[in-house]
């Protein structure tokens, strides 16, 4: 009885709020598209750890989301701070743990990661897009990512599980407003194993550091998506800046 007392209380994930929640979402993806997941052992079943997806529809959140519940585990997200705004969906993602990310440029970038961080120290699963945006890969493959989740991973031990989805742009194109319903799509997604960060891991953390690590952490990403694609992915990996492309908002071409 004394070391069940000792133990600590594990909290509680999927709470009635969830379950109300996902009875209200859950039907209508369902009515999307059919989903498989392989290798859906690999996402941990309890304790923190930072999900790391590939990015190219703006449906992208609401779908992995419901993998994630799938696999027993409750999403949280990085989300656009402007979307906390929005009547009604600003109370769901404020209901639900999310945490806002203000623009680049706000002077507040360092925020999110706080946030984020409590959730973690409570064994809560994070989910943050490397690439930070709706990648500008022509063929949708991912971009130069960003350093938040390997950030995340490193200063607060945590397993870096990586993943790769590919369909819900039939679903929702990039930047695309209109839902294709019918007939229904197919939407498959991969869980990888932790990402090995242990040469990055008990280093000062520095830019150069982080860069190294975000490469090897995408690098896997495109492996994964590589696979479930059926071919092979580009040898080198689009970098917005190079193509005169803004990595914040919309972009054309």
């Amino acid at each position: 009885m004394g070391e069940a007392a000792s133990r600590p209380r594990r909290r509680r994930e999927k709470t009635f709020g969830w379950h109300v929640l996902a009875a209200v979402v859950v039907p209508w993806l369902l009515l999307l598209a059919r989903y498989r997941i392989r290798h859906g052992e690999r996402l941990p079943r309890e304790g923190a750890f930072v999900l790391a997806p590939n990015h190219y529809s703006n449906l992208d959140p609401v779908t992995t989301g419901y993998l994630v519940w799938k696999l027993g585990r409750v999403p949280r997200f990085l989300a656009k701070a402007s979307l906390f705004r929005v009547p009604v969906v600003g109370w769901v993602l404020r209901r639900t743990g999310q945490i806002p990310v203000e623009r680049q440029g706000s002077g507040h970038s360092r925020q999110p990661l706080a946030a984020a961080a409590h959730l973690v120290d409570d064994g809560l699963a994070v989910i943050i897009y490397p690439e930070g945006t709706l990648t500008r890969e022509p063929d949708l493959w991912p971009m130069r990512g960003k350093s938040g989740a390997v950030r995340m991973a490193l200063e607060h031990d945590v397993p870096l599980i990586p993943m790769a989805h590919w369909g819900v742009q039939r679903i929702l194109p990039r930047y695309s407003k209109r839902l294709s319903v019918f007939p229904r799509k197919d939407v498959e997604a991969i869980i990888g194993e932790p990402v090995d960060l242990a040469r990055f891991r008990g280093k000062p953390i520095t830019h150069e550091l982080l860069a190294e690590a975000t490469d090897v952490v995408m690098a896997e990403i495109t492996r994964l998506l590589a696979e479930l694609r059926g071919e092979p992915a580009p040898l080198e990996r689009w970098n917005p800046s190079a193509h005169g492309q803004s990595e914040i908002g919309r972009f054309e071409g």
